[in-house]
């Protein structure tokens, strides 16, 4: 993950590129990563921390009935998150995460290691639903590790 960091880095550097993120499983361990590194402030705008629905709601503007009808961890919600970013930060690149790390909270329909991702690079937005496996942390570090890569392809 940390040769990613870099490459992302760089990237964005090049380009002259800044990057905000929401984060909500991931509990800042996205925006953690991309500060990691010596420089970040010549493209890390700002993060997130929306944990609640009410944080989704407050900071990013999430409509409170897409959260009602279709559940925090969904892509109508990720994208809300996103669109939310964008409009707040004025970032060139943003992501937004929204899942079920665990150990609890999973559903048939959504189990644990449901992850909600959206991608917004310019004014070019995507949305990507992936499944993870493994302990807490492991999803974390997976959600991470695939918002980063599909930030270089995308890049």
């Amino acid at each position: 993950m940390s040769e990613n960091i870099h490459i992302l880095a760089k990237l964005l550097t090049d380009e002259g590129l800044t990057i905000s993120v929401a984060e909500s499983c991931t509990g800042g361990a996205l925006a953690s990563a991309l500060t990691s590194i010596s420089g970040a402030s010549k493209f890390f705008d700002r993060g997130y921390i929306a944990y609640s629905n009410d944080a989704k709601i407050d900071m990013l503007e999430v409509d409170p009935q897409a959260i009602n009808e279709r559940g925090a961890v969904s892509e109508t919600v990720a994208l809300e998150m996103i669109r939310g970013v964008v409009s707040q930060s004025g970032s060139d690149v943003a992501i937004s995460i929204t899942g079920i790390a665990g150990p609890s909270g999973g559903t048939k329909e959504k189990p644990i290691g449901t992850v909600c991702f959206g991608f917004a690079v310019k004014s070019n937005v995507s949305i990507s639903t992936q499944s993870f496996q493994g302990s807490r942390e492991e999803i974390v570090n997976q959600s991470v590790a695939f918002a980063l890569n599909q930030l270089i392809s995308l890049l």
